[in-house]
């Protein structure tokens, strides 16, 4: 066998094996979640003080905000709801339900209600 075929097999050969090992790397690489909610504020005063609690936890587990009491500049269909957005992101769906899990969610839940009314739902994302 020449040089040059070695050369050409031991790429193809390399090639391969990364190609398989990338497979099973994304197979076991979990989806970012994505907490979306839709609040219609009562108390302002109390919106703060559960928001800023909220976000301490969020940060606590990971997470981030990536719209946080966000304004509806423009509706593209229906009608535009009247109330304001927060939506924040995990990595995965394990570092959510830490999240949620959260003993101090307890004193923050209690909060919330007297805040405000909320819609909020969770959504799994893309892989990136």
């Amino acid at each position: 066998m020449t040089p040059s075929i070695k050369l050409v097999a031991a790429f193809a050969i390399g090639a391969g094996c990364a190609a398989i090992t990338i497979h099973g790397l994304q197979a076991q690489a979990k989806p970012p979640v994505y907490v979306v909610n839709e609040v219609e504020v009562i108390d302002a005063a109390a919106m703060r003080t559960y928001a800023e609690a909220q976000a301490t936890l969020v940060k606590k587990h990971g997470g981030r905000y990536i719209i946080q009491g966000g304004k509806i500049l423009a509706t593209l269909s229906g009608t535009a709801p009247a109330g304001r957005f927060t939506i924040y992101t995990f990595e995965n769906a394990d570092k959510m339900q830490a999240w949620r899990d959260d003993p101090g969610q307890k004193d923050v839940m209690g909060s919330r209600d007297k805040a405000a009314k909320f819609r909020s739902f969770v959504v799994e994302g893309l892989l990136q």
